[in-house]
């Protein structure tokens, strides 16, 4: 997997970084149970603090992306990633609510924002 961080965005790195993976997890380009780089090795290869990778990483283990064991190192959660429960859904509701307030105030009608979420949902399916 490629990783590419825009050092410009408003978007802070660590957020880019945990999304690539995610993404990455989302198109099988990580499969469960393989091997992330480590803390120092990631933030050397990036050119970016050691602290910012560890803080994309604890947030990915949280949120059951990933597991890092002390003699493993990081892998992606061999178990895959947990389904969507009722806390998901309501933080994806709270998450999703404003953009779709900002596509509406900016006259995106209902069928241009679905057609945009599904050609984005279309770029993470695999293809068999």
């Amino acid at each position: 997997m490629y990783i590419t961080l825009d050092l410009e965005s408003e978007e802070p790195i660590y957020t880019q970084l945990k999304h690539q993976v995610i993404a990455g997890i989302a198109k099988k380009e990580l499969s469960p149970g393989e091997a992330l780089p480590s803390v120092r090795s990631l933030a050397a290869d990036l050119g970016i603090n050691l602290h910012t990778v560890n803080k994309a990483y604890q947030q990915l283990k949280q949120e059951g992306f990933i597991l890092i064991h002390r003699q493993k190192g990081v892998v992606v959660n061999p178990d895959g990633v947990p389904k969507a429960d009722e806390g998901y859904w309501s933080e994806l509701t709270s998450k999703i609510s404003p953009l779709i307030a900002e596509a509406v105030c900016r006259d995106v009608s209902e069928e241009e924002f679905q057609k945009l979420c599904s050609q984005i949902y279309a770029g993470f399916q695999t293809k068999e």
